[in-house]
């Protein structure tokens, strides 16, 4: 089970390309500003079994990724590393938002497991809490400057923290 926010069936906003978003329910940063502050209480929003999300999903044929968004995904781990196999076995790439940085999930995931296999399973994430002060209009893809777009798999292969171009479709 998940506890979500909410499920956009199409997004351009999310991340690259066509997208579908699932927004978890739950986030310990609280930021000031925050763009979807009714995310962050952990017992609201609604709970959903993974094999009703995944037909969800599945419906839809014109997109090319998922996106996890928040609150704070990582909040789930469990649960949203048991989706991102299943968004992997429909083909999909997957992009996920967190309020933690790239190098506070490495240390996380020391001692919970699903957090390194949820950043093994993934495209991108867009790494770091969202800051009034920073704030971008411009930014594809991020609401402040801080705010990073990691291309996780090259990031794991180098072992340096590796920003997407834009140059590849995951």
């Amino acid at each position: 089970m998940l506890q979500l926010a909410g499920f956009k069936k199409e997004s351009i906003v999310d991340g690259p390309g066509i997208r579908a978003t699932v927004f978890f329910q739950g986030c310990p940063h609280l930021c000031p500003g925050c763009h979807n502050p009714e995310a962050q209480d952990p017992l609201g929003g609604s709970m959903i079994s993974l094999d009703e999300l995944v037909r969800m999903i599945s419906k839809n044929n014109d997109i090319t990724g998922i996106t996890f968004s928040g609150g704070e995904p990582f909040a789930q781990a469990p649960a949203a590393a048991a989706l991102a196999d299943q968004v992997r076995a429909l083909g999909l790439n997957l992009v996920i938002y967190s309020g933690y940085t790239f190098e506070k999930l490495l240390v996380l995931g020391q001692s919970d497991p699903s957090i390194r296999k949820l950043l093994e399973g993934a495209w991108l994430l867009i790494d770091g809490p969202y800051l009034e002060s920073e704030q971008d209009l411009n930014l594809a893809f991020r609401g402040s400057r801080n705010q990073r777009i990691v291309d996780l798999q090259e990031t794991l292969k180098e072992d340096i923290v590796v920003e997407w171009t834009g140059s590849d479709d995951g």
